[in-house]
Parts: C-alpha cells; structure tokens; sequence
C-alpha cells in the first residue's frame, strides 16, 4: 500500500492545485471501492453523518468514536487513495481524535466548530494542526465554521436586514477562516447552500483555493465554483441519500410486481 506519507502529501496537493478538488463522500468499505474505482476520483471522503446513520445512531457525535474509527480505517483499507475523515467537533480532544485518525490511515480530517466561541473554535484547530505535525505525517485539515448553519435573519426582518445579516455571516466566516488558516489548517469549510456572490464575498476574503464547500441539491455546479475560486467540493450525508433513495425505488417497484432493473451493475 501506498505510504501514509505519500498520501499524506498528495492529499495536501490536491488542495492547492489549481483544479477543484472535488470529493464523494463515502461511508463503508464496499461504497469506498465503488468509488475509488472511478478513473475521476483522486481521494475519498468520509462522510460522518452517513456512518452514524449506517450503525443506527443520529448525527452529532453520538456514534462512538471507536466504531467511527474503526469504520474509517476499514475505509481507508479498501483503496490507496488519500482518505479525508470527517471527525465532527473533535470528540472532545481534537488533537487525540487527530492522532488516533492518523492511527488508522486516515491523512485529513473536517473538523467543526459548531460555532464555539472564537478563541475555543481556534484552540481546537491548533490542537489537531500540531497533533498532526507530532505524528510527522502530512495532513490537509479542513476547518469547518458553522456559521451559516447555526445562525440566521432576525425573524421577521425584511430584505434589508437579511442582506445585512448575511453580510454579518460572511464577515464572521472568514474572521473565523483566517484564524485556522494562520494556525496550519489546509482550507476553510463553510457549509450551506451558498449562492454566488457569497461564494465570491468568502473566496475575497480567505483568498483563492482555500474555501472548501458542500453541494446539495439546487447548489452552484463544480465547473463554476472552479471558476470562482473555491478549493474543494464535497457532498456530505447527500451521496448516501442518493444510495437510498434508489434503493427505496428499487423496493417499490419490485412490490409492485417489477424486477431488478436492467443494467444493475456487479459492484459488491
């Protein structure tokens, strides 16, 4: 297999090349292959939200991390490709959960703030830059703010004050942003659903090829946010939403007296 430190370091490249990074989230090993598989896929994410779900628990670190790391090391068994683990806020000590991720092949991580206070959101990025410096293993740390999340418009407030707070949002987002950038984080993650001249506001202000976002459905197209400057692309709990919801499909027309569909592809 492919060293740690060899996909360590490619993983960091991808951030910085001038092509959007972009990354389909995965949750198991047979997902992993399926894939890795794919000529166009150059590193794989984990999507935490999907692996929760997968054993049976909601999101929001109710999953042990145990049995989070464990799937993630089975993930990053199954291919030789870079594997970005999505480790939530941290579990508490985001410099172990680093070093415990690293542990098990994993050569980046998301970690979220969930709109901590500044200075404990800029802590737990320092943390998990230098528990991966000590473990001497190139790692691309992709610092997520929930700032467009957590927050919203004054209820009630008209186009105005929604403009402004949204404003206020952006502002925040990139105070936040350079704040892990200066500590050793690779690319800032701002999840939402955001629209163009966001996108255009964050990318001014963190700078080019540093904003990482997620895509939805309705969300900007990957040739544009490669145009507008963004780092990296994922996909989040959306690729295994897709997985059910064929599935579902599947079940439904095979009780009503379908078959399987024509073409269903040997991937498992």
């Amino acid at each position: 297999m492919t060293s740690i430190e060899a996909r360590g370091s490619e993983l960091r490249r991808l951030h910085a090349a001038p092509e959007l990074l972009q990354v389909v989230n995965v949750w198991d090993a047979v997902s992993a292959r399926v894939i890795a598989e794919l000529p166009e896929t150059r590193a794989l994410a984990t999507a935490s939200h999907s692996i929760a779900a997968t054993f049976g628990y909601e999101d929001g670190e109710n999953i042990p991390l145990d049995l989070m790391l464990d799937m993630v090391g089975r993930i990053v068994a199954a291919t030789e490709l870079p594997v970005s683990a999505d480790l939530e806020r941290g579990y508490g000590d985001a410099g172990e959960t680093i070093r415990r991720a690293i542990g098990v092949g994993a050569v980046g991580a998301n970690l979220e703030d969930a709109m901590a206070p500044f200075h404990e959101a800029v802590t737990a990025v320092r943390a998990a830059v230098r528990a991966a410096d000590a473990e001497g293993v190139p790692f691309a740390l992709n610092a997520r703010t929930d700032v467009f999340l957590r927050s919203a418009p004054p209820v009630g407030g008209g186009s105005s004050a929604e403009e402004t707070t949204v404003e206020q949002k952006i502002e925040e987002a990139v105070r936040r942003g350079r704040a892990f950038l200066a500590e050793g984080a690779t690319c800032v993650f701002v999840p939402g659903k955001l629209d163009e001249h966001t996108i255009e506001r964050l990318v001014d202000g963190l700078g080019e090829r540093t904003l990482s976002v997620i895509a939805v459905p309705g969300s900007i197209p990957p040739a544009r946010l490669q145009e507008l400057g963004v780092a990296r692309v994922s996909y989040g709990p959306w690729t295994q939403r897709v997985a059910l919801t064929a599935l579902r499909h599947a079940a439904h027309d095979l009780y009503a007296g379908g078959v399987i569909p024509d073409g269903t592809l040997l991937l498992n």
